[in-house]
């Protein structure tokens, strides 16, 4: 495997480090010369915008936060963030456990977890992956246990959770995390089927909405619960079922980026000629790409929930 290839699936190592100084590393990979560097080390393209770091990663902004309060709980969930929520996102994160706690569903943030390890499985490093797949069995199976599930708001790492984990590993443990493991959205859609998710909107509220069915999301075959999710809000959704062609890193790298931007070229059209008041996203990578050649900046739609409920945002 290139060791440029090593790097980029390492994305732990250069989340805690990217996020330890993220005014520096946010404003150095603006830079052009820093990104040709860039493009010779790891392969990413510099014509390509990134997510940028965050200063307090989720994880650290989660055990300061305070606590739900005492009584209001009728559920307990596991989160799993994934790394584009824990060092680069963790807004998504929040609302998460905003909306979550909203209804009365407490969140608990298992001690550790890793990397999911696509960008491993991607590399065709299968044992590596197969070690982050270990690791966070091992740290989620204990909650499952006590009765919790998981909630997992990146359909990338969902999928690998459910249906990755169970086939490499091939362990009881890895089965049992994948039966309890849901998308983020599902899990509310769930709740709802059980008259037990409020739907008193009080804050900001949109009439319609473009959403992007990203591939992993479809991949899960759960239908469309983000959409549903939106809808009871009021809006009318608009699904665009396009792929962004990003797919992990390979959208990213210089060799591919022409290609990339052909495949996803309907899906920015579409993003582009909506007239639609915002536009949401589950994929924070295929959001970025969209806020890149669409021109408009996606949310997740746990987002838009949570501005619903008139929730604080950073």
């Amino acid at each position: 495997m290139p060791r440029s290839a090593r790097l980029l699936a390492r994305t732990d190592l250069q989340g805690k480090v990217a996020t330890a100084f993220a005014p520096v590393v946010n404003k150095a990979t603006s830079v052009g010369a820093v990104r040709a560097v860039m493009e010779k080390a790891t392969g990413i393209s510099r014509v390509r915008l990134l997510p940028t770091y965050a200063r307090i990663r989720f994880s650290k902004w989660f055990r300061r936060r305070p606590a739900s309060p005492a009584g209001a709980e009728r559920a307990r969930v596991a989160v799993f963030p994934t790394c584009l929520v824990e060092y680069q996102e963790p807004a998504i994160g929040k609302a998460l456990v905003g909306v979550y706690e909203r209804n009365g569903v407490a969140c608990e943030l298992p001690e550790g977890q890793v990397c999911c390890g696509m960008p491993w499985l991607d590399a065709g490093e299968i044992e590596k992956f197969k070690d982050n797949a270990r690791r966070n069995v091992g740290a989620l199976l204990p909650a499952v246990e006590a009765g919790l599930d998981v909630v997992v708001p990146q359909p990338t790492c969902a999928y690998v959770i459910r249906n990755e984990y169970p086939d490499f590993l091939g362990t009881d443990a890895a089965r049992k995390v994948a039966e309890h493991t849901y998308d983020s959205s599902e899990y509310l859609m769930a709740r709802h089927r059980e008259q037990a998710l409020d739907t008193d909107f009080e804050g900001t509220t949109y009439e319609s909405i473009t959403w992007q069915a990203a591939c992993h999301y479809r991949a899960q075959q759960i239908g469309p619960k983000s959409r549903d999710l939106m809808r009871l809000t009021g809006a009318k959704v608009s699904t665009v079922e396009r792929c962004s062609a990003i797919d992990g890193t390979w959208g990213l790298r210089a060799e591919n980026v022409e290609k990339a931007r052909k495949v996803a070229k309907p899906l920015m059209e579409k993003v582009r000629e909506s007239a639609d008041a915002v536009v949401a996203g589950d994929c924070h990578l295929s959001n970025t790409a969209i806020a890149q050649d669409a021109g408009k900046r996606p949310v997740h739609p746990l987002q838009i929930l949570a501005r619903a409920y008139g929730l604080p945002e950073d």
